[in-house]
């Protein structure tokens, strides 16, 4: 069983670079098959229920292009109190949001659906809850952090992987969540199958 779910490749329902790292970090075969979804959230919508909806209809979306293939979805949102923080849409959002995220607690939410269509059709659906502790952060790290252009396209507008890492005092859960995959869950989900 085992080897059954590591060696089976998967189609990635996302055009993530992060994602597609941590997938070939651990040698789990995989090709792209990027989903174009409608992401507006719905009225009334939580984060949680958020980011399970987005990565269940990715991963529905192409596995009607993939029959048989086992379809991974994923989307991550960052969360403080109780306001949803994707990707910022300009410098100007980035600094709010690192300024939101200074010396406080957030949460990394990530929602994992894998789906198979087909002869031995399967679906499930989970999600992953990291805690993370920004540092305080000063005005000319945040500007410095900015004009690094790393923000851009990441929820919350940081990346713990990268050049943000000195900001972050502590993380409780899983890492890789806060990268962008909770590879262990996509394993124990796989496992499942």
């Amino acid at each position: 069983m085992l080897n059954e779910i590591l060696n089976e490749p998967l189609v990635l329902a996302s055009r993530s670079p992060r994602r597609t790292e941590i997938l070939q970090a651990v040698g789990w075969s995989f090709e792209i098959a990027v989903a174009g979804i409608d992401e507006t959230r719905h009225a009334g919508e939580d984060a949680l229920h958020y980011v399970q909806r987005l990565a269940l209809m990715k991963a529905q979306v192409a596995a009607q292009r993939h029959s048989g293939r086992l379809v991974l979805g994923a989307d991550t949102v960052v969360l403080i109190d109780t306001e949803i923080l994707g990707q910022p849409v300009d410098a100007g959002d980035a600094r709010r949001m690192l300024r939101q995220l200074s010396g406080k607690w957030h949460e990394v939410l990530t929602g994992v659906a894998l789906v198979r269509v087909g002869e031995c059709a399967c679906t499930l659906i989970d999600h992953e809850i990291t805690r993370v502790l920004f540092a305080n952060l000063s005005a000319e790290e945040v500007d410095w952090y900015i004009e690094t252009g790393e923000p851009m396209d990441k929820a919350g507008a940081y990346a713990i992987q990268g050049k943000a890492a000195p900001f972050i005092e502590k993380i409780e859960g899983d890492y890789f969540n806060v990268v962008g995959l909770p590879i262990r869950l996509v394993y124990k989900l796989g496992m499942r199958i």
